[in-house]
């Protein structure tokens, strides 16, 4: 709809603009002919000058000749101090009509011949001889330069005529042009409107529907987020409901254990020991949970947090295990970023567990940490021409098959058994849960023994509200560019 309105306004402009240069041009066609017809006048208005002056002079002669009153020559002198400007300016007037040129070389030559003639005749009294045939001959000349001034002024008059006539055709035509155009114009504007008015209508119905969706949305916002509450508050109180029973459960059964152990053969021992451990990894999964529910639902301020200090605090806690597997701890420059400090121990604390936990045995583990600065624009779903801080986790311990990068993301999926690795399953998803809350990426790249790499990329600060913060509990991952 919007292309065939843009379309549509386009064509109206086009139209105009036609139409404006139809009727500028059809303007300057009109001041050409015009300027011809002025021409024509012009050249006539000369010619019949020139015949004129011709004509005062043959008078002024003829009654100086026979008057011998010298009061006869003026119109005779006047003729001759005029006509040489005639003559200049008919020949600036005819000087683009080759015909024309001709002729007026032909006038100007009957003009020479008759004033030569004239002159000899004043000289020439009325009873000489030779007035007579001077008189004939002046005649002649008299009537040849008639009939060629007549020729000229007959030959501009028919140019007129003709140029009039094209003027006429081309004023006929545009005018039909024009008022084509205009009838087209109007027609698209007209569509164009309708169109528009349809759009306007649409849009406003399409809008009456949002505000509609809109207050249910927000309804079922306020339901979700009392919902959320309700079940931060039943995972609260669930959590210490459970863990009191499961430390009474360890309690006695580490009591049973201290106090009638030796009494017990080596199957009961293996039976209360399967109980503290259930109890005990009960309980880790009880906390995991807890926590995971909290990343969303308990909203905190983002702070600067220095990354370096947070991978430090947990390499300490860590220092034991780190020494016992005699691991090599490769750590480089970590920045600063607007984040939630509590979350972002999580986050590191569960893929440096990871890497200290899935190692291969005989080789010695090698735990890489380092961090490079990219563009939002180097992975899905990020915001291009934002600046984000990309973290590599790397290790060599067993490392996975990629096709399982999906599962390794979501809660309560492990890629290995219980008795061979411990861990509830939640690790990586409470990872991912804390990168979203951060608006920010999370991949890894594997190979069965060849270690693995764990790719977080986070934004350097924060601009979106709380109310931008993902909520869902459902979580995604995406493969790298």
């Amino acid at each position: 709809m919007n292309r065939r309105i843009a379309l549509g306004f386009i064509m109206a402009m086009v139209l105009i603009a036609s139409g404006f240069i139809i009727s500028f041009y059809s303007y300057n066609q009109y001041s050409e002919d015009t300027k011809r017809v002025r021409h024509t006048y012009e050249v006539t208005g000369t010619l019949e000058r020139i015949l004129s002056l011709m004509k005062d002079a043959e008078t002024g002669s003829r009654g100086y000749v026979i008057s011998q009153d010298s009061t006869y020559m003026s119109p005779y002198k006047m003729a001759l101090r005029l006509l040489p400007e005639q003559i200049r300016q008919l020949r600036i007037l005819c000087n683009d009509n080759r015909v024309q040129i001709q002729r007026r070389v032909r006038l100007e030559q009957l003009i020479e011949d008759k004033l030569a003639i004239t002159k000899v005749r004043i000289g020439v009294k009325v009873t000489d001889k030779q007035n007579w045939a001077v008189n004939v001959e002046s005649k002649r000349t008299m009537d040849a330069l008639r009939s060629q001034v007549t020729l000229m002024v007959d030959t501009e008059r028919i140019l007129m005529d003709m140029r009039n006539r094209q003027a006429e055709r081309s004023f006929r035509n545009t005018l039909v042009i024009i008022f084509s155009l205009s009838l087209l114009t109007f027609m698209v504007l007209a569509i164009s409107y309708r169109l528009l008015e349809q759009e306007l209508i649409h849009r406003q119905t399409t809008e009456d529907q949002l505000r509609e969706y809109e207050g249910q949305l927000k309804g079922q916002i306020r339901q979700l987020e009392t919902s959320n509450e309700e079940l931060e508050r039943f995972a609260f109180v669930a959590s210490h409901d459970l863990q009191e029973p499961l430390r009474k459960i360890q309690s006695f059964s580490n009591l049973i254990t201290d106090r009638y152990g030796n009494l017990f053969d080596e199957d009961s021992m293996l039976f209360m020991s399967k109980i503290s451990h259930s109890a005990e990894r009960m309980s880790k999964l009880i906390k995991d949970l807890l926590n995971f529910s909290r990343i969303s639902n308990h909203q905190e301020d983002f702070k600067p947090v220095p990354l370096s200090d947070i991978v430090q605090r947990i390499l300490d806690d860590q220092e034991l295990r780190i020494k016992g597997l005699d691991v090599r701890i490769e750590i480089g420059e970590l920045p600063v970023i607007q984040a939630v400090a509590s979350q972002m121990d999580h986050l590191f604390n569960n893929l440096i567990s990871n890497a200290l936990k899935f190692t291969r045995p005989g080789v010695q583990p090698v735990l890489r940490i380092k961090s490079r600065p990219v563009n939002g624009e180097d992975y899905v779903g990020l915001t291009a021409d934002r600046s984000y801080v990309e973290i590599i986790i790397e290790d060599n311990g067993i490392g996975f098959e990629e096709k399982y990068l999906d599962h390794i993301f979501k809660v309560f999926q492990r890629l290995h058994g219980k008795t061979a690795f411990e861990g509830t399953g939640i690790g990586l998803a409470i990872c991912k849960r804390v990168v979203m809350y951060h608006h920010g990426f999370i991949t890894a790249r594997s190979q069965p023994q060849e270690g693995a790499t764990f790719v977080v990329v986070l934004p350097e600060s924060q601009l979106l509200q709380h109310y931008d913060r993902p909520t869902s509990i459902e979580i995604y991952s995406y493969p790298t560019r």
